[in-house]
């Protein structure tokens, strides 16, 4: 017999009961919850309009339309955080007139002459005030600006109007540095010691040390001119910084950086380089008039705290091989033997060893370590090792003429390199560097810089799907990272034909700048309550990460955009991560600023606090000369 149900169907209970009533009363309920659920239907789509390229940038759209493929919703910042996206509320700041197309707020050379000549003090860092002495307007480019020629074109070319100064044209004419040709300058590769180029000189120096087999990867030029060294060492894999002071030789550094050649305006004085120690695998001075043996040696001392254990330092120029170039020198032969004889002490005192001197080049090496270093100090009293200072703080710190000692290497091993060794390029950018692995650099682990390296190649794709200008191969060439940390942001574009400059700030809660080294990174230490030791248009993309949450209650907003701005490209794009309500702040000053800009969700998603902000400089430059506007 068949068991009956203990469910019995509902719609059997109204048949058999006849409540036609009832039944009559769900019918209707069901068809008019239908009928307005379709109604909703109808009506969504125009409560979520999607967000056109064109609308977000009515002038230009050099970021990528596929954000609008997106399949989330737009954010509507309007509603959540009260924020009015207004131009005409945000700060407006006005262009400063055209005879500040140059203006370097640090270096500037007017305001220079107020300072110490003695040991080039004036030529140092010097930065306005606040108040007054601080511009608060936005720097022009010149008139007749142009985009950068690409890389590698732009090695040897120039645009005139960019960087408008023919005086090094003049003065070096017979040393190939640089040589206009109508609208345009050309970079033979020359210099005052190789006067048959820089790939010939470099050649010459690969002939005594090996440049290729991935254990030289950063190299310090210091007055490096037009920074022809360095551009022509990157075909080797090998990245230069470069830098020179602003002096009589108009935009040395200028040309470099309209090159697309890594490079910074600084000088060897009184305090040190803005460089963690032990960062560099090569050092180089080619004709820099560097007076190496001077002020007790205080400038090879600071040459030796950057060089990394095992690391090279390259002279050419005087007073190397003195007995064939002297008299073109306008030097004595007794001057020149003195000099000579000066340097080769002060390298023994700082336990370097003299590798060879062929013809005009002379290349000496670090020790690897300072066990025999500290055993040799009963002979040589000068210089002592520093006791007090830290030797990777170099932000306003004074030289010392003492060594800067070299990590202990366990039981005394003199075949040790002290630190940790680094692995060969291009291993050593995904290896955990020394620094990590020995826990020197606190709360980083080794797990935490492997996660850091997938967290960031993820972070770069999520970028190059909502930039086009980022995604397109050779747009972009100089980089800057403000706020750089492992340097995650760098090393994920490293197969593009670019480079970025790091950047540590000296108030970051952990100095890293020495991990980003020990990848084969390069950068430099900066404080953005200042402006940077580089000239207007700098870079072609700059990232800042958490940079205005930093800075918080530290200094001015404005006045960090203010100095965004002023070393950008016309057309060059800006990066934003941080917290929301900061970057509606930061967009709206932008927009004040007359930057087209959008705001854009985390790549994990909508429910994440920091959201993106793309921006993109407009193109405008000063008026041309004697116009009225």
């Amino acid at each position: 017999m068949a068991k009956t149900s203990s469910c019995p169907n509902p719609l059997t209970y109204f048949a058999t009961k006849a409540n036609k009533s009832t039944l009559f009363y769900l019918v209707a309920t069901s068809f008019l919850c239908t009928l307005s659920y379709l109604a909703a239907l109808w009506r969504r789509p125009g409560d979520f309009p999607p967000a056109s390229p064109a609308t977000i940038f009515p002038c230009t759209t050099p970021i990528s339309a596929a954000a609008s493929a997106d399949p989330a919703p737009p954010l509507d910042f309007s509603a959540h955080h009260s924020a009015d996206f207004g131009a005409a509320r945000g700060p407006r700041f006005p262009p400063c007139s055209a005879n500040f197309s140059e203006y370097t707020p640090c270096e500037d050379v007017a305001r220079s002459l107020r300072f110490d000549r003695e040991m080039l003090v004036y030529r140092e860092r010097h930065c306005p005030e606040g108040g007054s002495e601080r511009l608060r307007c936005r720097v022009p480019a010149p008139h007749g600006y142009r985009r950068p020629f690409r890389w590698p074109e732009s090695r040897g070319t120039a645009w005139f109007a960019n960087v408008p100064h023919r005086e090094l044209t003049v003065e070096k004419k017979n040393q190939n540095w640089v040589k206009s040709k109508g609208d345009r300058f050309l970079f033979p590769g020359g210099g005052t010691m190789f006067p048959n180029g820089a790939d010939k000189y470099i050649e010459d120096i690969g002939k005594m040390i090996d440049l290729r087999d991935g254990s030289i990867r950063t190299a310090l030029d210091t007055g490096c001119g037009v920074a022809s060294w360095g551009a022509h060492l990157l075909s080797r894999n090998i990245l230069a910084m470069s830098f020179a002071p602003r002096d009589t030789h108009e935009a040395q550094v200028q040309f470099a950086l309209e090159r697309g050649v890594p490079a910074l305006i600084g000088v060897l004085a009184s305090i040190r380089i803005p460089y963690p120690s032990r960062a560099f695998d090569m050092a180089h001075c080619s004709r820099c008039l560097i007076p190496w043996s001077q002020h007790n040696g205080l400038y090879l001392i600071e040459i030796d705290r950057v060089l990394r254990p095992g690391g090279y330092w390259i002279l050419s120029g005087p007073p190397i091989n003195w007995e064939r170039h002297w008299k073109g020198w306008e030097r004595t032969t007794e001057d020149l033997k003195a000099e000579q004889a000066s340097i080769e002490t002060l390298a023994r005192r700082l336990c370097w060893k003299k590798l060879k001197q062929k013809e005009d080049i002379a290349i000496w090496r670090k020790p690897t370590n300072h066990v025999h270093c500290k055993i040799n100090r009963k002979v040589f009293k000068f210089p002592s090792f520093c006791r007090s200072q830290d030797p990777d703080m170099a932000w306003y710190t004074k030289m010392e003429a003492c060594l800067t000692p070299l990590p202990d290497v366990a039981d005394n091993n003199i075949k040790a390199v002290a630190g940790g060794e680094l692995a060969r390029w291009p291993k050593r950018l995904i290896s955990v560097p020394p620094r990590i692995s020995s826990g020197s650099v606190g709360g980083i682990t080794g797990e935490m810089f492997m996660e850091n390296i997938a967290v960031w190649k993820a972070r770069v794709s999520h970028y190059k799907s909502l930039d086009n200008q980022l995604a397109e191969p050779g747009r972009y060439r100089n980089l800057l990272d403000m706020n750089s940390y492992l340097g995650g942001f760098a090393a994920a574009l490293v197969d593009d034909p670019l480079w970025v400059m790091n950047v540590v700030p000296v108030e970051a809660h952990v100095n890293t700048l020495g991990v980003i080294y020990e990848r084969g990174l390069i950068g430099t230490y900066q404080s953005w309550c200042e402006a940077m030791s580089t000239y207007p248009r700098t870079y072609d993309l700059i990232h800042a990460d958490s940079v205005f949450t930093l800075y918080k209650d530290r200094c001015e907003m404005e006045d960090i955009l203010l100095e965004m701005d002023r070393i950008l490209r016309p057309e060059g794009g800006i990066i934003f991560r941080d917290d929301v309500d900061v970057l509606v702040k930061i967009k709206k000053a932008l927009d004040g600023m007359q930057y087209d800009s959008r705001i854009t969700n985390h790549e994990n998603g909508p429910l994440e606090r920091e959201k993106i902000l793309f921006a993109v400089k407009q193109y405008w430059t000063s008026p041309a000369p004697g116009s009225d506007q």
